[in-house]
């Protein structure tokens, strides 16, 4: 695994240029990922916020206090308003930051974060097609149903190469998805009718879906947008993502008879209990309780 300079927000260059010690210190940041064996997304999402403290100081975070770090968590909440999510991405980031230059003692001063057990937003098969139908280019449909179809995370929808692709066998191979892990999901035979039209249309070359720069993944903000437009074209009052999505995706599945099980394998969920949550929102009808014997001999 490799990190290449685009991959970050331009926020972490931008502090490289003005923070004094910043540039080293990032750079001994990523090589500490990389080592650990850390995903690529880990430094592209803890980046932008990183820089962000970096850039606020002046200074390189672990030459903060702890004091003046819950300071500005504060005020980032209250003052400007950052969402949840933004908040518990600059905790998480500053706790790796803080270990990887062994201060550990401020990174456990750091406040703690509650998972809260919401469940997730997920559309109907009726959204879905409605969602699926609202952007006017092959390019932007394709990627929702392509997304929705296979259940992926964002970066790794990002990083699908036409060669992951396989035709014959109708299957996806998703090369180190979360926790540095390949796995294969099935195709859609309605996306692989699709596909030959798509490529000859759009023309990428490496990646399924590329930005502006021929053959460069598109940027998670250009995906996020997309979605976005598509929404606005449709009645749909959800807070709908590109995770939306993967949620529908995976209810949909428990709703149509596949197990929990094979789920929890499509997804890529190391654990089950993350997989379990779906059960709570999948509108499946409760099947009654039958002895083996009946259906042994056909009786039921």
């Amino acid at each position: 695994m490799s990190f290449k300079k685009s991959d970050y927000y331009t926020l972490a260059s931008k502090a490289s240029d003005i923070v004094p010690g910043f540039q080293a210190a990032w750079q001994k940041f990523v090589e500490h990922a990389t080592i650990h064996q850390k995903s690529k997304s880990l430094a592209t999402n803890y980046g932008r916020n990183i820089a962000q403290v970096a850039l606020h100081f002046g200074k390189v975070p672990h030459l903060i206090s702890v004091g003046e770090i819950r300071t500005y968590l504060y005020h980032i909440s209250t003052t400007e308003g950052k969402s949840e999510g933004y908040f518990k991405q600059t905790v998480y980031g500053l706790r790796y930051w803080y270990r990887v230059f062994g201060q550990d003692a401020d990174a456990l001063q750091l406040p703690p974060l509650k998972n809260k057990k919401s469940l997730p937003a997920v559309l109907s098969k009726q959204e879905c097609r409605a969602l699926f139908k609202a952007p006017h280019t092959l390019k932007h449909k394709f990627l929702l149903a392509f997304g929705y179809s296979s259940g992926l995370r964002m970066n790794e929808l990002r990083l699908i190469k036409i060669s992951d692709v396989d035709l014959d066998r109708l299957q996806i191979h998703v090369r180190m998805g979360k926790g540095m892990k390949d796995r294969y999901v099935p195709l859609s035979k309605i996306i692989a009718e699709k596909l030959p039209l798509y490529l000859r249309e759009v023309h990428p070359r490496t990646y399924l879906f590329e930005g502006l720069t021929p053959g460069q993944p598109m940027g998670v903000r250009s995906i996020q947008y997309i979605v976005t437009e598509a929404l606005a074209k449709t009645e749909i009052s959800k807070n709908v993502s590109m995770h939306t999505l993967r949620h529908s995706y995976a209810t949909h599945l428990l709703e149509d008879g596949v197990d929990i099980y094979s789920i929890q394998r499509l997804l890529g969920h190391t654990n089950i209990q993350t997989t379990i949550v779906y059960l709570h929102i999948a509108q499946v009808k409760p099947k009654l309780g039958h002895s083996p014997l009946d259906t042994l001999y056909g009786r039921l």
